[in-house]
């Protein structure tokens, strides 16, 4: 006899309907990600590259991520930034005196070569980010003043995200640990505007934008930080992205896209999903489109997506091997 469980027989038909519908979610399954550290040597312990072609939303796609230990003593993490210039990839590689990895990271200005968030080198603060947004139409004489996103290292090598209130006047960058609406007024100063974030004391940092992850879980604060328009964070494009582990991973990815047939890029969604998958505590985007470019030892990783290859920027975020 059975006792409070149910039985349920099941045609031959009812049981491809059911594998029908159950197919879908195998699909959207982890991708497989395969090691491709031979192909980037030499590479030190405690450094790895992996790379997946699985589809993504039925539609191709290729992808590679960096994994690094944070607590590794002969990796030393830094940025580099260039002064009212834009240097490639490559020429950062070549300044820098080959690093391990280089990979791009803030927003900038085409007109000015500008950096648009926070680049901190050696613990000094070497770009600050854009606070103060104008408004349009009937609000012309309005701003909005959101806070930006970073990740940093600190010197005991434990990596944040945060929203950073940045001053040429400051030594350090001011951080909240929680997403905050950006502020409005007819002021573009910002003084005194976020008279509870604390001092954020890091070695190196990068900003860019929006979190994508936050405790692990999918949450994109893209309204608070006013990066992307309308609906544009469901559109497909080349991705970077940096997130770091429970474990003390630190994740470095780049996303290839607009290449039809071929690697059509990932949405702010699907970005943040796979760095959930990957164990990612907390996470966010960084530039991406023509500017998306990863160097391992000098080696690209992805394809830019400019037909002239490798597009300059202003910062990088970079990996040393001592």
């Amino acid at each position: 006899m059975l006792r409070n469980k149910a039985l349920i027989l099941v045609s031959p038909r009812g049981l491809l309907l059911a594998l029908w519908f159950f197919i879908p979610f195998i699909s959207f399954a982890q991708h497989k990600w395969v090691n491709v550290d031979s192909a980037f040597q030499p590479l030190p312990q405690n450094f790895h590259v992996y790379k997946t072609t699985d589809s993504l939303d039925g539609k191709p796609f290729i992808a590679y991520y960096a994994e690094a230990k944070l607590k590794e003593k002969n990796l030393n993490f830094t940025t580099d930034t260039s002064l009212k210039r834009r240097l490639t990839p490559l020429q950062f590689f070549d300044k820098n005196v080959n690093p391990l990895l280089v990979v791009n990271a803030t927003f900038f200005s085409f007109a000015t070569n500008q950096n648009l968030n926070v680049v901190i080198k050696n613990g000094k603060l070497l770009s600050y980010n854009i606070h103060t947004i104008p408004l349009k139409g009937k609000d012309t004489f309005q701003y909005k003043h959101p806070l930006g996103s970073a990740i940093g290292i600190d010197k005991n090598r434990n990596a944040d995200v945060a929203w950073l209130y940045t001053d040429s006047s400051e030594k350090y960058p001011f951080a909240s640990q929680m997403e905050m609406v950006a502020l409005k007024d007819s002021s573009k100063e910002t003084n005194g505007m976020y008279p509870a974030l604390k001092k954020w004391k890091v070695k190196t940092a990068i900003g860019g934008g929006p979190v994508l992850v936050q405790e692990g879980k999918i949450k994109i604060t893209n309204n608070e930080e006013l990066k992307f328009a309308g609906k544009a964070i469901n559109d497909k494009h080349p991705r970077t992205c940096m997130g770091y582990t429970k474990d003390g991973r630190l994740i470095v990815m780049v996303i290839q896209g607009r290449f039809p047939g071929i690697a059509e890029g990932a949405t702010l969604t699907q970005q943040a999903q796979l760095l959930v998958d990957m164990g990612c505590v907390e996470a966010l985007n960084l530039d991406g489109g023509g500017s998306s470019c990863m160097l391992i030892n000098g080696k690209e990783t992805i394809k830019p997506s400019d037909k002239e290859g490798e597009r300059a920027v202003p910062a990088v975020f970079i990996i040393n091997k001592k």
